[in-house]
């Protein structure tokens, strides 16, 4: 019996080192290629140590404006979500309804439906209502393509939070908005995070939706610049392709390390009802 736990742990501990080993090669391959004067497709020592591949692509053609306008859609995007998301999670946790299961059910599936077989309508409707190459239009439809698995998630969390707390709440004099504003809201402070990070991190590398939806050079987002580092012929600069992709992925990490405290922090609500 202990050979055989060994043998599976040994079987286990390898493939766990294979799946990391292969999540490690690309950003390895990313932090050594950006500071390599010499960068191609292979995961190698730098041939020299230099910072050109930075300087070459930190202007407000090729990062600043792009960035900014990643942070403008993502950014508006992800707020009008999590609100939705939390106006529509909460009757469905709290108020008991025969719909409530259909209606879950019906979003779940929504999430389901590949981007590109919806895109053909959407561009269509976006044409007559004059959305199409608009920041607005853009924001819109990356809310509401996030906003049922958003909902899905805003459920889940606020069922964890005790109704005997918007009781007393009600008690007092509250209100059904008040209560999940000032009672609710706060005690799923981790799942909002969760809802907000992943909604965040989903808009953040969408190339196809801007791609479609935006046409004007200037407005277009970092997700869909960096494709202009793969030149004709097959000539892709790599060097500053690896950098960009390094400032393109801070944002990301940067919110990840301000609510990771927040995500570890749990519920906390084991003696909330007591007494």
């Amino acid at each position: 019996m202990a050979r055989r736990r060994t043998s599976r742990r040994l079987t286990a501990d390898v493939c766990l080192l294979v799946v990391a080993v292969a999540f490690a090669l690309p950003l390895a391959w990313v932090v050594l290629s950006s500071v390599d004067p010499h960068a191609d497709l292979r995961v190698k020592t730098p041939d020299g140590f230099t910072l050109g591949n930075f300087d070459a692509i930190l202007t407000p053609d090729i990062t600043y404006t792009p960035l900014l306008n990643s942070l403008v859609l993502c950014g508006g995007a992800t707020a009008l979500t999590v609100v939705c998301a939390a106006f529509a999670a909460y009757p469905l946790s709290r108020f008991r309804s025969r719909l409530n299961r259909p209606f879950l059910l019906t979003i779940l599936f929504a999430t389901s439906l590949p981007i590109t077989a919806i895109m053909v309508p959407v561009y269509a409707l976006f044409v007559r209502v004059n959305l199409v190459d608009t920041l607005q239009g853009t924001v819109l439809f990356f809310a509401a393509s996030q906003l049922p698995f958003a909902i899905w998630l805003m459920k889940n969390f606020m069922d964890g939070v005790p109704r005997e707390l918007e009781e007393a709440a009600w008690t007092d004099g509250a209100n059904a908005l008040q209560s999940l504003v000032r009672i609710v809201l706060p005690l799923m402070g981790p799942g909002l995070c969760v809802v907000t990070v992943f909604s965040f991190v989903m808009m953040w590398g969408n190339f196809f939706v801007p791609f479609m939806l935006l046409l004007t050079p200037d407005q277009m987002p970092a997700s869909v610049s960096i494709n202009d580092f793969f030149g004709n012929r097959g000539m892709v600069a790599y060097g500053q392709l690896a950098a960009f992709s390094v400032i393109y992925s801070t944002p990301v990490i940067l919110l990840y390390v301000l609510v990771a405290r927040r995500l570890g922090g749990g519920f906390a609500l084991g003696g909330a009802v007591k007494g």
